[in-house]
């Protein structure tokens, strides 16, 4: 990481799923002592606390190809707001989710720090899915598996012109890391639009390291650095049960450690994020435990 400031944001946003539980994410990773782990590596740690989300229950799911989106729209830029604060004082935004629609906020705020710069940022998104439906794609309508197309300029207006500009991020600088799971319609978009997708057969295939050097490179180039976007999901649910949308087939433990260590060795990272860990289908708080391990990898942890 390029600092040793780190600023936790709680987004506990579910809106953007069918599946409820993902809210209570934020929680179940300050529980699995996140901030007193980051400390003890010597980080300064400031905690905001959670940004301000409405609840399902309050409020009417709107179009169906886009549930909640005026709701989700809110949430994504008071996220991006609290982001760019962060990283106008020096600090290294960390933001707990929450679905993976939070994205377009932490992305937003990037965006709109670094536009003032003249700067850019890469997007290294690991996930199971490649989270770029539009309303005129998605198989459900949830705005969970269309943040990553909003970013680079598809999708709700509400999400894609946040702050006033688009897109976010450069395409030829996004990586998908880990995807196997992909909607008939959306893969078109996918092979078509610029970014870089490694799949988990290229993964097998390659192996981690030589992938995560791609993934790297791509990220890095042009850009000020890299946010890392990730999901629970990109993980195999043998060792992450606890997630929004479980796929079978993701990484190991070690794949993941591995994906994050590299991230860290490079020093460029600006901004994590960490979404769909999901306490209500989890056991013990397993995926958690998992999700702060990484984080700590991520930020430079090392086994010596």
């Amino acid at each position: 990481m390029s600092g040793k400031r780190i600023c936790i944001i709680g987004a506990p946003l579910d809106m953007g799923s069918d599946r409820r539980g993902v809210d209570m994410g934020p929680s179940a990773l300050r529980v699995a002592n996140l901030n007193k782990k980051l400390s003890a590596l010597g980080f300064e740690v400031t905690d905001m606390g959670n940004v301000p989300v409405e609840q399902a229950e309050s409020a009417p799911p709107g179009p169906q190809d886009a549930k909640y989106l005026p709701q989700i729209a809110d949430t994504c830029e008071r996220i991006g707001l609290a982001v760019e604060q962060a990283m106008e004082k020096g600090e290294t935004p960390l933001v707990l989710g929450g679905d993976h629609s939070i994205a377009v906020g932490t992305v937003s705020g990037i965006a709109r720090h670094l536009k003032a710069k003249q700067g850019k940022t890469g997007v290294l998104w690991i996930d199971a899915h490649t989270d770029m439906n539009t309303p005129q794609t998605s198989p459900s309508g949830n705005v969970h598996g269309m943040p990553l197309a909003c970013l680079i300029g598809r999708g709700p207006d509400e999400l894609v012109n946040m702050f006033g500009f688009s897109p976010k991020v450069d395409a030829a600088n996004v990586v998908l890391l880990g995807i196997r799971d992909v909607d008939e319609m959306e893969r078109k978009l996918v092979r078509h639009c610029g970014v870089t997708c490694f799949t988990m057969r290229e993964i097998d295939e390659r192996g981690m390291r030589v992938v995560m050097s791609e993934a790297l490179e791509t990220v890095n180039r042009g850009t000020q650095g890299f946010h890392l976007s990730l999901d629970l999901d990109a993980v195999d649910p043998h060792f992450a049960p606890g997630v929004g949308t479980p796929v079978s087939g993701g990484m190991t433990y070690r794949e993941a450690h591995l994906a994050m260590e590299m991230a860290a060795d490079d020093g460029r990272m600006i901004a994590m994020e960490v979404v769909e860990v999901n306490p209500v289908i989890d056991e013990a708080n397993r995926t958690a435990h998992l999700a702060v391990e990484l984080i700590l990898s991520a930020v430079g942890k090392k086994i010596i």
